[in-house]
């Protein structure tokens, strides 16, 4: 597949935002503190995928009724969503000056993850986090997502890589008061 800039200015793909705020000093410290056990931009770019991915359970997975979407609200109350975790690994990475788009796929419901660009291409990653079934890696050789789509049972991977998250993402989490009301009014489309 591929991937399409929904913008050609790629330093909107390091740009803050209200939900990918990397200026916050939650994200500051915790973007530091990985950079000092990195040997360059790719090796930092694998430790806050592992970070996001493993340190900050999918609030469904863990049974968290807590929605946030701010990156450094994630990183704070360490849960969320794919959505917000996607978010918070593109303010981890536009924090180093990583570009960093956000992506979604279409199952039941859209899932969000996020995009890389390394050696002028675009990798897609899934930090939602792993458990039976689902073994997500970070890959600049081949996508190693949690979930691969099939087209014939209507699944769709939407090729748009945004620069912010979607507006119909970032509404519904927004407008959540707890996990289970969300679960009610996840996009099914984009």
């Amino acid at each position: 597949m591929e991937l399409i800039q929904n913008t050609a200015d790629l330093s909107a793909y390091l740009a803050a935002d209200e939900a990918i705020d990397h200026h916050h000093p939650r994200v500051r410290e915790t973007a530091a503190r990985l950079a000092r056990q990195a040997e360059d931009s790719y090796g930092y770019a694998r430790l806050a995928f592992e970070f996001v991915r493993d340190t900050i359970p999918h609030s469904q997975d863990a049974g968290d009724p807590r929605v946030t979407w701010r990156a450094s609200d994630v990183l704070e109350q360490g849960t969320g969503i794919c959505y917000a975790k996607a978010h918070a690994l593109a303010a981890l990475l536009r924090a180093e000056d990583i570009p960093t788009a956000l992506c979604y796929q279409k199952f039941d419901v859209v899932h969000g993850l996020v995009a890389v660009r390394f050696n002028g291409a675009w990798h897609r990653q899934d930090p939602r986090g792993n458990k039976p079934g689902v073994d997500a890696q970070f890959s600049l050789d081949g996508e190693r997502l949690a979930f691969v789509c099939d087209p014939e049972s209507n699944e769709v991977d939407y090729p748009v890589l945004y620069a912010e998250p979607h507006p119909a993402v970032l509404s519904v989490l927004k407008a959540a008061p707890d996990r289970p009301h969300l679960w009610k009014t996840l996009p099914t489309a984009l």
